[in-house]
């Protein structure tokens, strides 16, 4: 299974995480990075990524029978915080949010289409917590598609942007504990555990215990 649910109750999610702050000594730096995650999104253009296999680009409302397909499957919406959709104004629903998120300079999500489609057949991307420069990564895939490497390329290349280009510190994720394909995922890219936070989620009426996982900028190595 290749979903992590935390970004698409509200838009990019509501619940504020308890990240520590990073310090960083060189203050031009610092500031340089905070400057860009403060960028405000409504002024410039939705970065497309391209890798071997793969479109990273902004899904539209011409995308909406793409990610109803997705999210009307069971298998996805699993360990998702969204429950299975059973009507399409619910992936329109989904793209006005995300659309609203990056308008708003709180997060970006990249649709994900395998060449040479441009056939949507899943999503990442990223929360940004700008106080402690650093972002939270979410992502679903077509249960279809599984096991084909095509997560692990996207997320990928979207590290690679979200280090190199936003200059985060460091990339959280956070899964419920049966997700046992995204933590293997998680692993293979790099990102480390940082333990089981009890009750720490809450979604279609119940807590959920949530392990979150880590990667350091210095750490990160693109698959």
């Amino acid at each position: 299974m290749l979903s992590v649910g935390v970004t698409d109750q509200a838009p990019f999610g509501d619940r504020h995480k308890n990240i520590s702050k990073v310090f960083v000594n060189n203050s031009k730096s610092r500031n340089r990075r905070r400057n860009l995650m403060n960028q405000n999104c409504s002024s410039i253009s939705f970065p497309n990524l391209e890798t071997e296999h793969l479109w990273l680009r902004q899904a539209t409302q011409e995308d909406a029978e793409a990610i109803f397909s997705v999210f009307s499957d069971s298998n996805v919406t699993q360990f998702h915080d969204l429950y299975t959709f059973t009507h399409l104004d619910e992936a329109v629903g989904v793209v006005e949010r995300r659309a609203k998120g990056f308008e708003t300079g709180r997060g970006i999500r990249w649709g994900i289409a395998r060449k040479p489609s441009n056939y949507l057949i899943g999503s990442c991307g990223f929360t940004w917590n700008k106080e402690a420069n650093a972002a939270e990564v979410g992502y679903e895939l077509a249960s279809r598609c599984w096991r084909q490497g095509i997560m692990s390329e996207a997320l990928s290349a979207i590290l690679k942007y979200g280090f190199e280009v936003k200059g985060v510190q460091f990339v959280t994720a956070e899964i419920m504990l049966d997700n046992v394909a995204s933590r293997g995922l998680l692993e293979k890219l790099g990102f480390q555990s940082q333990g089981i936070f009890r009750e720490r989620g809450f979604w279609k009426g119940k807590h959920h215990d949530l392990e979150e996982f880590r990667l350091m900028r210095g750490d990160f190595t693109a698959v």
